[in-house]
């Protein structure tokens, strides 16, 4: 299940810094596409087995002609409705100012866990400094340094201390999972509906283990599934809410708790960055993916030519994760609906998809010895033998071989490209390793 820390502060404390510094302990693992600023302040990160998500709000929430103050706020509202843990991030330097107060206040109320960061600790003196926060009312703080993270281990020891224990999984482990994300207005509600309100009688509610997730087991027409469905569950009150952030905040929960997303885009706005956001979050999840393009009863001009314009746009922008399903069609009209869950049952079954090794290294011999990888330094690179990882979330793949480090990114898209040309590995990604014989 997805666990999301929050930092909060107002600016200037080290927010990011101290983002940067957790995430990047994962950065081996997770393939970092670039996408705009925005999708820069999500990442996941690993602390002694536990995994979580990490949210920057400080980078989200756009200060617009709002005071300043009223920014910070949602910011901190935000997160409180959405983290299992909040890490306050205070400068130990400027002592308590009277924002610190004022956001202090608002976590207090909250009973959410929360860990003062007293940040910018980069000498000891730093840690005489740390009692003044004490009269945040929030505990004992931690002294950072999140330029050269200093005191980083002691925070992260806390937030799984104070990570709510997650209720067991009680879903049947073997039925998919897809989640509906896009943008705001892309449809997901219609679609929702338009699956589930043909016979109210067959949906059963099963309030999700995290508490805004919602489980809706569709069970009809020869499929069976639970849809993640995090829209709308519960009433924003105090937040005066930016709604793009929101939607993406919404679709990290979603994506993280399913197998396969089902990423709406709208036929009559195009793609947009906000799209490229929820695609970013689904790769770095590892998740399956099905794109439908919606409202496409309302597109101006549905010529085969228009479709495959559109088609060869939205893969360019995904670029390089290319080998997916496109689905043009309506969730109001119910066009093609029913070809978007027979997609998603197919996504979930090549996520499953398991290659024997005496198949593998016989085609994997004829596709090296076509394209062997390039000499560098005059040190030639051998493969001397391929295996699937069993029991593994993503289809992956271990090649061991002399020098794994000289194999180079251009290669590895080569082999992936051949492997994808060869069995379906449609709608999924997946990891190639490198290892020593």
């Amino acid at each position: 299940m997805g666990r999301l820390v929050a930092i909060v502060g107002r600016p200037n404390v080290g927010k990011s810094t101290l983002f940067n510094r957790l995430t990047q302990t994962r950065a081996a693992i997770v393939n970092d596409t670039s996408g705009t600023t925005r999708d820069r302040q999500y990442g996941k990160m690993d602390w002694n087995g536990m995994e979580m998500s990490v949210v920057d709000t400080g980078g989200w929430v756009v200060n617009s002609e709002d005071i300043f103050e009223e920014e910070i706020n949602k910011q901190v509202h935000l997160a409180i409705e959405e983290a299992d843990v909040i890490i306050f991030v205070v400068d130990i330097k400027n002592g308590v100012t009277d924002l610190d107060d004022h956001v202090a206040q608002i976590l207090r109320s909250s009973n959410k866990p929360v860990i003062v960061a007293t940040n910018k600790a980069d000498n000891n003196e730093g840690i005489y400094a740390d009692a003044e926060f004490y009269s945040l009312g929030l505990g004992t703080p931690v002294s950072i340094s999140a330029i050269n993270g200093g005191g980083t281990g002691d925070l992260l020891d806390e937030v799984v201390r104070l990570m709510p224990e997650k209720a067991d999984d009680e879903h049947e482990a073997d039925i998919p999972r897809f989640a509906i994300v896009g943008r705001p207005n892309a449809g997901k509600s219609s679609l929702i509906n338009s699956l589930m309100n043909e016979e109210r009688n067959i949906v059963t509610n099963i309030a999700g283990t995290t508490r805004d997730s919602i489980y809706s087991r569709y069970n009809k027409f020869g499929f069976d599934f639970y849809l993640v469905d995090t829209a709308g569950i519960r009433k924003k009150n105090k937040v005066n809410e930016d709604i793009e952030y929101y939607s993406v905040l919404r679709s990290i929960r979603a994506i993280e708790n399913a197998d396969v997303c089902i990423l709406l885009i709208d036929a009559t706005r195009g793609i947009e960055s906000q799209d490229v956001n929820i695609f970013s979050i689904i790769q770095k999840n590892r998740k399956g993916l099905i794109v439908l393009v919606n409202k496409w009863d309302a597109a101006h001009d549905k010529s085969q030519k228009s479709i495959d314009y559109m088609e060869a746009t939205i893969r360019e922008r995904f670029a390089p994760f290319t080998d997916f399903p496109i689905v043009f069609g309506s969730a109001l009209t119910k066009q093609r609906i029913h070809k978007v869950l027979q997609q998603a049952i197919e996504v979930y079954e090549n996520r499953k998809r398991v290659i024997s090794t005496a198949q593998l290294n016989n085609a994997m011999q004829e596709i090296i010895g076509a394209h062997e990888p390039p000499a560098i330094k005059g040190k030639y690179v051998k493969i001397k033998y391929v295996t699937m990882l069993k029991e593994a979330r993503v289809p992956s793949f271990v090649f061991f071989c002399n020098l794994p480090q000289w194999i180079k990114d251009p290669y590895k898209r080569y082999l992936e490209n051949q492997i994808r040309e060869r069995w379906d590995f449609s709608g999924t990604p997946i990891n190639l390793f490198f290892r020593q014989k």
